[in-house]
């Protein structure tokens, strides 16, 4: 016999109890709570739907659905992981090269001839630092906003929202030119080490754009070929 629209309900207030927060997760749950009670129930009429669900947890081990969340959370990350990376190589692809050389090339012969080479370095670090600053904010607002409005939560979306495994290494690439800067002497006057940060800030630039403009601004995508039913939730 099929469960009831309340009793699948109960199933996901069941899931949130354990701290399962992600709406993709608990649907999945959802479906195979369901389907595991409804043999349960089948095979033993005189069980109830409490004891079924109880039976079937247990299944899970004493970590409840931690292993399932985390499993997905692999996925997830592998994919997003993934994501960057074909972005950051289209870059390096007609006609988007063209332009990050150009750039290169323009940053490395600003630090070259220009009579204020630290301060070019300090404020080309500092507007990187300062874009990086504001778009997490903007994210954190959005992410706010999002609760306030009772969203349903979806692990991929979180996932982008938080930069995947990217979050802690985000500034390293400031700490790079930092420390050539701090530590290697006349840093400008050798042009291995200006090529080296010209590179660096170029990555640098590439990646933070991917991370906080393009793979955002393509987030609604990315979510609908993820979750069908993303699509439905929305409509």
């Amino acid at each position: 016999m099929p469960l009831t629209a309340v009793q699948i309900d109960q199933l996901y207030l069941f899931t949130r109890q354990h701290y399962v927060e992600y709406y993709d997760l608990q649907t999945e749950l959802v479906d195979h709570l369901a389907h595991a009670i409804e043999a349960q129930m089948k095979e033993s009429p005189t069980l109830t739907f409490d004891e079924a669900l109880n039976l079937e947890f247990q299944k899970f081990g004493i970590f409840g659905f931690m292993d399932v969340v985390e499993n997905r959370q692999a996925v997830l990350n592998k994919k997003y992981n993934g994501l960057v990376w074909q972005l950051f190589k289209d870059f390096f692809g007609f006609p988007k090269i063209v332009f990050t050389l150009v750039l290169t090339l323009l940053i490395f012969s600003i630090l070259k001839v220009s009579d204020y080479k630290e301060i070019v370095l300090l404020s080309l670090i500092g507007l990187l630092f300062i874009f990086s600053g504001y778009s997490i904010m903007q994210s954190r607002r959005q992410q706010k906003s999002n609760r306030e409005h009772n969203k349903k939560k979806w692990l991929f979306e979180e996932i982008i929202n938080q930069y995947g495994n990217f979050s802690v290494i985000v500034f390293v690439p400031f700490n790079i030119c930092l420390q050539l800067y701090t530590n290697v002497r006349d840093i400008f006057i050798n042009d291995f080490y200006l090529w080296v940060l010209s590179i660096v800030l170029v990555l640098s630039a590439v990646v933070l754009f991917i991370l906080f403009k393009t793979i955002p601004a393509k987030m609604e995508d990315y979510l609908r070929s993820t979750y069908p039913e993303y699509l439905l939730e929305k409509s």
